[in-house]
């Protein structure tokens, strides 16, 4: 009986067994909480490169949960339509960020804020983008593709352009679709900008016909209303000469007359 007894008391783990036991259990759970993979993506690593792997998963949205250690995120091929303000903030460690082949129409002025000067490659080739803050890209040191999206042409891509690294390999595909003076619909921006037009100017002398034609307006409304009110008087004067001479009882001295006309 004894002996039973003690194979039983044998077979239960000690208190600091359990505690041991339960302390692992919960580190595995933060362990796997911390370092989650986005559903529908995967994750490797590569001797101590992180990537992130999205490529043609039907992602609506850039996902919210990629790992903090990520270095290679790749989202080209889904339905991503926006990237909101503060997307990658958290994602210190980002050398290359994918979102080609997406339909992305939005970008929002401080979608790569926070961004570390580490990031090398922005792609956002193959979109929809027709235009883009250009607060946006400045700020990044990384080299970005523009290329295949419908751009509308005018000052704010001039300067995005002057100001941002792009890849020199598909820069010519950078195509106006429209433009604020259609006869550069269809042409390849660069060689728009190469043969000396400047979008800029064009917004400015714009801004000016504008300002003109607002002043003429207002100064031709102060015109018609002087005129009516001068106008208005006379006949107001004229109706009152011709009842002052109306009356039986009441002449009218001259000199009154000649000052009312």
């Amino acid at each position: 009986m004894n002996s039973m007894f003690l194979a039983v008391r044998a077979l239960r783990p000690a208190p600091l067994l359990w505690s041991q036991v339960l302390f692992g259990l919960l580190f595995c759970a933060l362990s796997c909480y911390c370092t989650s993979c986005p559903q529908q993506c995967q994750c490797t690593n590569y001797s101590g490169e992180a990537a992130v792997l999205c490529s043609a998963s039907n992602l609506e949205e850039i996902p919210k949960d990629i790992p903090k250690d990520t270095m290679f995120l790749k989202l080209d091929a889904n339905k991503i339509t926006a990237v909101p303000n503060s997307t990658f903030r958290n994602l210190a460690h980002l050398q290359e960020i994918d979102l080609s082949k997406n339909a992305i129409e939005k970008i929002d002025s401080a979608a790569f804020k926070g961004m570390a000067d580490g990031l090398r490659l922005l792609d956002l080739s193959g979109n929809h983008i027709q235009r883009i803050p250009k607060e946006a890209l400045v700020n990044l040191n990384a080299m970005i593709r523009l290329s295949n999206n419908p751009w509308h042409c005018e000052c704010t891509l001039q300067e995005v352009l002057e100001e941002v690294k792009l890849d020199p390999e598909s820069v010519n595909e950078i195509t106006c679709q429209t433009s604020v003076q259609e006869e550069y619909a269809g042409k390849p921006l660069l060689h728009i900008l190469d043969s000396g037009i400047n979008f800029c100017n064009m917004h400015q002398k714009t801004t000016d016909v504008a300002m003109f034609v607002t002043m003429f307006s207002w100064f031709t409304l102060v015109i018609s209303y002087v005129v009516y009110y001068v106008r208005h008087n006379q006949e107001d004067t004229k109706k009152h000469l011709e009842y002052l001479k109306s009356l039986p009882s009441t002449r009218v001295p001259k000199e009154t007359i000649s000052t009312i006309l």
